[in-house]
């Protein structure tokens, strides 16, 4: 355990390639990531599943789940529809379709029960 936390044990490009996620909320292209990157796109792949076990794209989407789940909690947003938009999903139905599978349940359903567990806590007079 203690040499795979080394510094330089870490594959700098897997390293690159997840902090460019993380700062663009996942909205990079694989072939773009590769292309910034400078390297073939099945090479990045490879160091992908050998380094963190997850393909690049299927990292990129579970960051750009992450920043729409953080406005759903922020409730920076007028709908779920536009939840969708604003994280860049093509639409409604493909923000439903990777909601359900990193999450189990619908975007509707996990609101509703967000609104209910921060009811708990308002105030009554």
């Amino acid at each position: 355990m203690n040499r795979l936390i080394r510094p330089e044990s870490i594959d700098r490009i897997v390293k690159s390639s997840v902090e460019t996620m993380l700062h663009l909320n996942g909205q990079l292209s694989v072939d773009e990531l590769s292309e910034h990157l400078n390297i073939n796109r099945r090479q990045l792949e490879r160091k992908f599943s050998s380094v963190i076990g997850l393909s690049p794209k299927k990292l990129s989407r579970i960051i750009r789940l992450q920043a729409t789940l953080k406005m759903i909690a922020n409730k920076e947003f007028a709908s779920l529809t536009s939840v969708a938009y604003e994280g860049y999903y093509y639409d409604q139905a493909h923000f439903i379709k990777d909601f359900k599978e990193f999450t189990g349940i619908s975007p509707k359903k996990f609101y509703a029960s967000s609104l209910k567990m921060s009811s708990l806590f308002l105030e009554t007079e």
